[in-house]
């Protein structure tokens, strides 16, 4: 997945990408397809001050438009929501198509991190809710 976008734009090669999802602080997720290969994955982090952030979402590219992606996103909410009433993610502003599955899976831009990433580029900060924290209750409905 690391030589595909928007990791190449990202510059996430393999080493750093492989770094990145062996990190002790997060959950990891893994799709396999019918030859035990993995066709996408899904970083989640559970602490801090973003509480359901969804760190990295990746879809092999033989693998795109046919709904892993949405079903790995819709995975990460329900787990997120078990802990917390949002979901938080950031998506490149080079790539369109991913904001756009967000915006359909409800997601608002709340903010925008100019040269976050990327020299020219910026990441959207995204949230979806399902209301305020202090309303929340842990395995319940909100």
């Amino acid at each position: 997945m690391s030589t595909s976008e928007p990791w190449i734009t990202l510059g996430r090669g393999f080493d750093r990408a492989l770094a990145i999802v062996q990190l002790p602080d997060q959950e990891a997720y893994v799709a396999l397809d019918a030859d035990d290969t993995v066709a996408g994955f899904i970083l989640l982090m559970m602490q801090g001050a973003f509480v359901g952030y969804v760190r990295s979402i990746a879809v092999r590219a033989d693998w795109r438009s046919r709904g892993l992606g949405r079903s790995l996103l819709a995975f990460a909410e329900a787990r997120i929501h078990r802990d917390s009433p949002n979901v938080f993610l950031c998506v490149s502003s080079f790539n369109p198509r991913a904001k756009a599955l967000y915006e359909r899976f409800g997601f608002e831009t709340v903010g925008e991190l100019r040269d976050f990433i990327v020299r020219g580029h910026s990441e959207w900060l995204m949230r979806k809710s399902l209301g305020p924290i202090d309303e929340f209750r842990p395995g319940g409905t909100g």
